[in-house]
């Protein structure tokens, strides 16, 4: 899938920008890169959209710094709005999985002015994730696993990446590509570090950060299959929008929507995006 470089707060971003008309950001999660939304892509393309789909920060062919502090979730709101500004993008629907929804969700709170929609994939609003109780704590195991630098990078690459296979190898050759992604020097580290960046020990405990409320149209999609995030905290994310909230369940599907649910996600996406 063609992409191009651009140069963003002093990193280089791989982005992939097909198609034309009304713009469609998609931001992929852990262990993605932007190649993960390519069902998407097509879709959206032939639907008469833009779609722009970038390696962020850490991941894919994109920029990884080294220190933790890098990836905070400031510094990678700034990543998207500047990917924007290159691609001469004032405003844009946006879709996001797993740490990409996490980010969507920051974008449409602190940067709504370039938000049209917003789609969360998986992940719920950062509120109703940290107020899911006991079971999603349960299910968020490895949140904390992955704060334990050395330990972490040895749990995951573990007799060739096992950990993927057992944790949901995703579709489509993803295991594959997760592995060749992250057995480069520094990376697997740079993809960790969205984790200790953003959700230390301490946010296991503490109260949760008072948000504004989401303003912008709101569509949260959650599977039934998907071992790492419970329902409440997609459902309860509804509380935090102050317009729209549409919420879409996907029964037998994974945690990886838009490969193993690629065609239930693109007939939402059309629907919700029209």
């Amino acid at each position: 899938m063609p992409a191009k470089h651009l140069a963003v707060n002093g990193l280089d971003f791989n982005v992939v920008d097909e198609g034309e008309g009304a713009p469609v950001l998609l931001l992929h999660g852990f262990p993605d890169r932007g190649e993960m939304w390519r069902h998407q892509i097509d879709a959206l393309v032939a639907a008469e959209y833009r779609a722009i789909a970038p390696d962020l920060r850490g991941f894919g062919d994109s920029a990884a710094p080294e220190e933790v502090e890098r990836y905070g979730m400031l510094d990678l709101l700034g990543d998207v709005t500047g990917i924007l500004d290159a691609l001469d993008v004032p405003k844009a629907h946006v879709v996001g999985h797993d740490w990409g929804a996490g980010l969507a969700w920051v974008m449409a709170t602190f940067a709504a002015d370039r938000v049209e929609k917003l789609v969360a994939v998986s992940v719920g609003h950062p509120t109703a994730f940290a107020t899911a109780g006991f079971e999603q704590r349960q299910r968020s195991w490895y949140m904390l696993a992955f704060q334990f630098v050395g330990i972490a990078e040895e749990l995951v690459s573990r007799d060739d990446f096992e950990f993927f296979r057992t944790w949901g190898e995703g579709e489509d050759g993803d295991f594959d590509r997760w592995r060749a992604d992250l057995s480069r020097p520094g990376r697997l580290t740079a993809a960790l570090n969205w984790y200790r960046a953003n959700v230390p020990p301490e946010a296991l405990v503490r109260p949760p950060m008072e948000l504004p409320p989401v303003g912008v149209p709101v569509m949260g999609v959650w599977s039934d299959q998907d071992a790492a995030l419970g329902e409440a905290q997609m459902v309860n994310s509804a509380k935090h929008v102050a317009g729209e909230f549409r919420f879409e369940r996907l029964a037998g599907v994974s945690h990886w929507i838009p490969t193993a649910g690629a065609d239930q996600l693109n007939a939402l996406l059309l629907d919700f995006l029209a």
